[in-house]
């Protein structure tokens, strides 16, 4: 995905990272997940067999979703009252990362898998992750997208796993229609959705303490709502999704 996600310029470029556990987990790993966490593929968001494959708890989605006219239409009104976000510092209930990077939409995505709920407790102490997230947290918005679009070693991690995915990674002046939606389980107990072409985290509701990021509720309330605005508009909506959870 090729624009920036709010007021200012597009700044800087990365590989396209593919929506896959093997190029996530590499990625993560290598920036300072602890290797207790991995992702793992998710078949099927209805089927109770294929869901049961899943370790649990899982702490986030990472999905990717094309841009279709009904999403964008549901975006676009729900963007419009929405303010730019003020949000910093600890006190933020989920920690959010605008995009002014092109193509870097999958490592944004990772950034909000690993450092919002239990997974941010987690962090590989003295890592690149660790200390980029030192410096991040107490940043605003515009700010914090500057600090990433300035580390450089956030760009080597995501070049070195970039051509392990399933399809060639992009060119600089090609565009992706899908974007990464990270749906995570915070520490305040809340499902948000993140993306970096949001004006912001976006609240969708409250878990209970035994809701994962895969329970009934935070599919209804997260990316099942996604497949069924697709559905009102008369069509299917083509995505992949991976599950952030214990490693096997």
């Amino acid at each position: 995905m090729g624009e920036a996600g709010g007021k200012g310029d597009i700044l800087s470029e990365v590989p396209h990272e593919q929506n896959n556990p093997e190029v996530m987990n590499d990625l993560a790993h290598s920036i300072g997940v602890t290797k207790e966490l991995a992702f793992h593929d998710v078949y099927s968001l209805y089927d109770a067999d294929m869901l049961a494959m899943v370790p649990r708890p899982v702490f986030a989605l990472l999905t990717t979703i094309p841009m279709t006219e009904a999403w964008r239409q549901e975006r676009d009104a729900e963007d419009a009252d929405l303010e730019w976000y003020k949000g910093a510092g600890l006190a933020e209930p989920a920690i959010w990362f605008r995009q002014t990077i092109i193509h870097g939409c999958g490592l944004i995505g990772l950034l909000h898998c690993v450092s919002n709920g239990a997974p941010s407790e987690l962090i590989v102490p003295g890592s690149e992750l660790a200390n980029f997230l030192k410096k991040a947290l107490p940043l605003g918005m515009d700010e914090r997208a500057r600090l990433l679009n300035e580390t450089e070693s956030m760009y080597q991690a995501s070049e070195a796993v970039a051509q392990k995915g399933d399809t060639e990674p992009l060119k600089p002046d090609e565009d992706s229609i899908h974007h990464f939606v990270a749906l995570v389980k915070g520490l305040d107990g809340n499902l948000w959705e993140l993306e970096g072409s949001r004006k912001g985290p976006l609240n969708r509701g409250s878990l209970g303490e035994n809701e994962d990021a895969l329970s009934e509720r935070a599919l209804e309330l997260g990316i099942r709502r996604l497949v069924d605005i697709q559905r009102r508009a008369g069509g299917d909506l083509p995505f992949s999704c991976i599950a952030l959870a214990p490693s096997v």
